[in-house]
């Protein structure tokens, strides 16, 4: 799908850069995949704390 954006010049240029691709492409690619990834993560840290917890469970029990 082709898609016309207006992007920085010089955030893509450090990016590129930064990222060690080849193409402008791929950097876009790559730097919305880990977005999505970030925002995703940020979903499950928001649960920490609301489950219930199992008091019987023995984590040092689980270690050998």
């Amino acid at each position: 799908m082709a898609t016309n954006l207006a992007i920085n010049t010089e955030l893509l240029d450090e990016a590129l850069l930064i990222s060690g691709l080849k193409t402008k492409k791929d950097t876009v690619n790559q730097a919305l995949t880990e977005f999505v990834q970030r925002r995703k993560q940020r979903e499950i840290t928001e649960l920490f704390g609301s489950l219930p917890c199992d008091d019987d469970y023995d984590y040092k029990k689980s270690r050998k």
